[in-house]
């Protein structure tokens, strides 16, 4: 009966306030630079209610990344499958993340690339949470050509998985660049070529 008042009081924060700050910390100094007493000093918690609401760090940062794509990578495809024809919602995606790299002063970058290069290949169990949430991106990229595909919009003989890999491999490779401060001129030239592939846009 006593422990009870003390548990609630572990628990007296917005929790997805604190989840949003973890998503920031993570960003900014990557998995490994960042420290549990970190977080909880960031977080506006105690160590205790880091551990009991989240279970630890690991756990926190799959928490991370999933609250992560919901409201990037997986807000954008949604939004863009259901206002744009498949060809140009690829267009759309790539435009939007150039826009997004451009304005991104401290050179973020995006937190599943990082963790694309900077995790997975050091812990296999976060590797396999990234990748599958790139997946998701590449499968985007797959469905919309070959809808475009079946439309008649792309050159005959586009083959839409290898397309969808090699965007997916563009994405990843503009994202990169952008964290080392390229300038516009620099991405639209690593995107053009890919979007020739899909053919001229009407």
């Amino acid at each position: 009966m006593v422990l009870m008042p003390t548990m609630a009081r572990l628990k007296e924060f917005d929790e997805d306030s604190a989840l949003d700050t973890a998503v920031d910390c993570f960003w900014s100094r990557g998995y490994e630079a960042t420290s549990v007493r970190d977080l909880a000093r960031e977080m506006g918690i105690g160590g205790a209610s880091l551990y009991n609401t989240f279970g630890g760090k690991r756990a926190l940062f799959e928490r991370v990344l999933e609250r992560y794509a919901n409201r990037s990578t997986r807000e954008r495809i949604a939004r863009l499958e259901a206002n744009h024809r498949p060809r140009e919602a690829i267009r759309a995606f790539l435009a939007e993340v150039i826009e997004r790299s451009l304005k991104d002063s401290d050179c973020k970058g995006c937190l599943l690339v990082n963790s694309a290069l900077d995790v997975a290949p050091h812990d296999p169990q976060l590797g396999r949470a990234v990748t599958g949430y790139l997946e998701e991106i590449r499968s985007f990229f797959q469905r919309a050509v070959e809808a475009a595909n079946k439309a008649g919009e792309t050159p005959p003989g586009t083959d839409a998985n290898a397309l969808s890999i090699h965007l997916l491999g563009v994405l990843m490779g503009m994202r990169v660049l952008a964290r080392t401060g390229a300038r516009r001129r620099t991405l639209e030239a690593v995107v053009r070529p890919a979007l020739d592939l899909l053919g001229r846009p009407h």
